[in-house]
């Protein structure tokens, strides 16, 4: 019976099959599935130990799965609240990052969130998990510990740590509420009555969050807005619509979705007023912005109603929706693909089907030209592309394995915010905070002394090239410069410290920061020293060059989704079918 419901739903998606290619797919699908059932019967009667179905038929699902796309996925009933989560951006906990400290061996609180019940039960970074209720969390891994301190809204437990700075035990009663992770954990105005906004996931009531802020923005007297969308990974498409409503004209059709199922084939238009259609707007992306992030700044793109500025963006613009499957599990499935006003579609990589999921990046060659309301040149493929290219500010090696959590980490840096955290019971607020120079030396001291060293990629590589001159035979006429170069790329940490001063001095505050002013401290202190931030000012800041670069193009024939109104030059309107809302996480 469940074998011809399955039939059944193959038939009807496979209708628009010619005839005969339709009876070789239920064939070949039928067969198939008479082998499965067949191979696991067999299993569990002959195989010499006792399957477990939850594993064995799980992780045939998962192979499945994985000859398709990486962002179709099962959910197995304990894995569903990962998928709540990322709906909703919530979950039911005590709101705290959480990590493990490699020498200690244990599992340390890293960051508390702002009015969350961590932060108001007084637990502060550092502290050392030792128990949940009668449960030790000593020699446990972070997912563990995790699990532990997530549970039921309202349930209770008893949280004991141990504190570095008093060197004593403390024990908590912490009552677990809805946290709800921070999808906007700061804005404000910068110099210039610029408005900022930093927003970091499209989650569900995300756009009503965003709409209050902008409003506020203006209210402060905010003239113009640097909507920060950098390693926002997405989320919610009818999330992406709603705020680029907030700044064009309602009726507007934003994003279509296009799949094999007519029901997956859907259009989102602007459906409220727009809060501002004027103010000159700065969209900041980069290669960690993904899906609804490239709706939105795609959209805004296509409709000459932003200036794009960063790197390149992810390059996703295929579309999920969650699909609930017996016993309380859940199929997240990729139904369609997405194009936003131009008529492009950004997906960058193709995936494909034979031979277990190969992928194909598109490369730019092959990617074709739409064209944007006002007539700019834009392409399919390989992401949003800025209007104006700026790369971030790198990070040394040494910054990056100082601060590193990783299974080699020294925790050096880690353990010098936790003291200065304890030596000074407040700060200067974010814009002003600075270490002072003992601050610095007495850091790098502690490094010093630490014994820490780090690997420079420099090294590796030259490594590399000599494996690769002793392969071809060359290495022997060229070992006096090979060791020549050898004793240049030998890093001296004392130095290295000093030549990187400045930026591992930002890291450190960055962290300190988040101790007593949370996220929302930390961001706004790094836009101090941010150069994309800057360079979204300083284009803010010329009037002239910012609609110089948005400035309609010589017409061109532009995609037939996309049409000027001629009654009213500033309203877009653009063709289509008025179909039904629908939501997706994408």
């Amino acid at each position: 019976m469940r074998k011809l419901f399955l039939l059944g739903i193959v038939m009807m998606l496979a209708s628009d099959m010619p005839a005969q290619t339709q009876k070789d797919h239920h064939f070949e699908v039928g067969k198939h599935l008479d082998i499965f059932n067949n191979v696991y019967k067999n299993l569990e009667l002959l195989y010499v130990d006792t399957l477990n179905p939850k594993e064995t038929i799980g992780t045939a699902i998962n192979a499945m799965l994985r000859s398709l796309d990486p962002y179709t996925e099962y959910y197995a009933q304990e894995d569903t609240k990962d998928l709540k989560m990322m709906l909703t951006g919530k979950y039911a906990g005590i709101g705290a990052l959480i990590r493990k400290h490699q020498k200690l061996n244990r599992i340390v609180i890293d960051e508390p969130y702002a009015g969350m019940p961590a932060a108001e039960a007084g637990l502060k970074k550092g502290d050392v998990i030792i128990s949940i209720d009668d449960s030790l969390m000593t020699h446990k891994d972070v997912s563990y510990v995790s699990n532990h301190l997530r549970g039921e809204p309202g349930t209770t437990f008893l949280l004991k740590v141990f504190r570095p700075s008093v060197e004593k035990e403390m024990k908590f009663k912490i009552t677990r509420k809805n946290i709800k992770l921070p999808e906007m954990p700061y804005y404000g105005i910068l110099e210039g009555n610029i408005g900022y906004i930093n927003f970091n996931s499209f989650t569900q009531e995300s756009g009503k969050e965003v709409r209050r802020a902008f409003v506020d923005l203006k209210k402060q007297g905010a003239t113009s807005l640097i909507f920060d969308l950098r390693g926002n990974g997405g989320g919610s498409e009818a999330e992406a619509v709603n705020i680029v409503n907030l700044w064009v004209p309602k009726g507007v059709t934003v994003v279509e979705n296009r799949g094999k199922l007519k029901e997956a084939s859907r259009s989102y238009k602007t459906t409220l007023e727009p809060v501002d259609t004027i103010m000159p707007l700065v969209v900041l992306v980069n290669g960690e912005s993904a899906s609804a992030s490239e709706i939105t700044s795609g959209a805004l793109q296509d409709l000459d109603r932003a200036v794009i500025m960063g790197t390149r963006t992810f390059g996703k613009g295929l579309v999920q929706v969650p699909i609930d499957l017996p016993y309380n599990t859940n199929l997240k499935v990729t139904t369609s693909k997405y194009y936003i006003p131009s008529g492009r579609c950004i997906q960058a990589v193709n995936y494909k089907h034979s031979g277990g999921g190969y992928r194909e990046h598109i490369p730019d060659s092959l990617t074709k030209v739409f064209y944007t309301v006002g007539g700019r040149e834009v392409r399919d493929g390989g992401g949003i592309k800025p209007d104006i290219e700026v790369k971030a500010d790198t990070i040394p090696n040494i910054a990056f394995y100082l601060s590193a959590t990783g299974q080699d980490s020294t925790e050096v840096m880690f353990d010098y915010v936790v003291e200065y955290i304890a030596k000074h019971p407040q700060i200067a607020k974010p814009s002003e905070f600075h270490l002072t120079d003992t601050d610095w030396e007495e850091f790098k001291a502690r490094v010093i002394k630490s014994g820490f060293t780090y690997d420079p990629v420099s090294k590796k590589q030259l490594e590399q090239l000599v494996k690769t001159a002793q392969f071809e035979g060359y290495y022997d006429d060229a070992k006096e410069a090979f060791d020549n170069l050898e004793k240049k790329l030998n890093h001296d940490v004392a130095v290295d410290l000093e030549k990187h001063k400045q930026v591992l001095l930002q890291v450190i505050e960055a962290d300190i920061i988040a101790a007593y002013y949370y996220q929302a401290g930390s961001i706004e202190s790094g836009l101090r020293y941010d150069c994309q931030v800057k360079e979204a000012q300083e284009l803010l800041k010329n009037q002239e060059e910012y609609k110089k670069i948005l400035a309609p193009k010589k017409p061109k024939e532009t995609s037939s989704i996309i049409r000027i109104d001629k009654k009213r030059v500033e309203n877009i309107s653009l063709k289509g079918k008025k179909l039904e809302i629908f939501s997706a996480i994408v």
